[in-house]
C-alpha cells in the first residue's frame, strides 16, 4: 500500500483518538485559556518570566552539553558540539544578565514563530476541511489569529517589546486552548 491509499484509514484512527479522550483535549484547552489570561493581565510580569525561563534552559542545556561534548570528546564534530553547547551558555547568560534587552530579541523571535505557525496551522486546516468537519473552521481561526498577532509585534517593535512578548503569548495560549476546547466539543458531539 502506499501513503495515499493509507490515509482515510489515518484520518479515521486521528479521529476516533480525538472523540476518545476528548476530555483531555478539553482539560488542555482549559488550562491553556486560564494561562493565556493570566499572561495578559500581567504581560511585563510574563516577558520577564518568559525570557528567564529561556535563559536557564539555555544555560542548563549548554552546560549539559560542555559536559557531553568532553565526554565524548574523540567522536567526529566534537568541535562543533563544544561551540554548539558554548552558545548556548552565552545565550542563558545574556538573558539572565538582560533580561529586559533578552524579551527584545525574544519578541521579534516570537512574532516570525507566529507567522510560520500561522500558516502551518491554516493549510493542516484547508488540507484537512473534509476530515475535520466541525473541527478545522477553529485550526482556520487559530491560524489567522497567530498572523495578525505576528503583525501586530512587528508593527509595535521596539517600543513595546517587554509587555508585548508576554501580551503575545497569553494571547497564544488562550487561542490555542479555545482551539483545543472547540475541538474536545465538536468531539464530542460527534
Amino acid at each position: 500500500m502506499t501513503l495515499h491509499q493509507d490515509t482515510p484509514d489515518l484520518e479515521a484512527k486521528a479521529s476516533a483518538t480525538v472523540r476518545e479522550h476528548w476530555k483531555a483535549f478539553l482539560l488542555k484547552g482549559i488550562l491553556l485559556v486560564m494561562l493565556g489570561l493570566i499572561a495578559m493581565v500581567v504581560p511585563r510580569l510574563a516577558s520577564l518570566v518568559m525570557t528567564v525561563f529561556l535563559g536557564w534552559m539555555f544555560l542548563i542545556s549548554g552546560l549539559a552539553g560542555l559536559a557531553q561534548s568532553f565526554w565524548a570528546r574523540r567522536t567526529p564534530g566534537f568541535w562543533w558540539s563544544l561551540l554548539s553547547a558554548l552558545l548556548a551558555i552565552v545565550a542563558g547568560v545574556v538573558l539572565l544578565a538582560q533580561p529586559v534587552r533578552g524579551a527584545l530579541t525574544i519578541t521579534i523571535v516570537v512574532a516570525a514563530y507566529f507567522l510560520a505557525e500561522g500558516v502551518a496551522t491554516i493549510m493542516y486546516a484547508l488540507e484537512h476541511r473534509r476530515e475535520l468537519s466541525g473541527r478545522w473552521n477553529w485550526m482556520l481561526v487559530a491560524g489567522l489569529m497567530d498572523i495578525l498577532i505576528a503583525a501586530i509585534v512587528i508593527a509595535s517593535v521596539p517600543e513595546t517589546a517587554v509587555k508585548t512578548l508576554g501580551l503575545l503569548v497569553g494571547i497564544n495560549l488562550l487561542f490555542g486552548g479555545t482551539m483545543l476546547i472547540g475541538i474536545a466539543r465538536a468531539a464530542r458531539d460527534a
